[in-house]
């Protein structure tokens, strides 16, 4: 049979390893509510970042438009310019 202080000295060795997995528990758990936390946020600033996106994409087309038409009419004025000299 086991002598009483060996008794106790598992009983506190089975109470400090409770103590730790308890602490070591609520770490992790403390640790999860960070990440998800942190998980949250990235998607927030992820679609803020992808709408922003979207918006310059938009803005660039207008502008690729606006020079296009631009582009346009020098060529016009140009072909225009040349027919002139070409006449004379």
């Amino acid at each position: 049979m086991a002598d009483p202080e060996s008794a106790l000295t598992v009983a506190e060795t089975e109470s400090h390893l409770t103590s730790l997995i308890y602490e070591i528990s609520n770490e992790a758990q403390s640790v999860m509510e960070n990440m998800l936390k942190m998980t949250a946020e990235i998607n927030q600033n992820s679609a803020v970042i992808d709408e922003e996106v979207e918006k310059c994409k938009g803005s660039a087309l207008e502008r690729k438009r606006a020079l296009d038409e631009e582009k346009d009419h020098f060529q016009k004025a140009a072909y225009a310019v040349l027919d002139m000299l070409n006449r004379d």
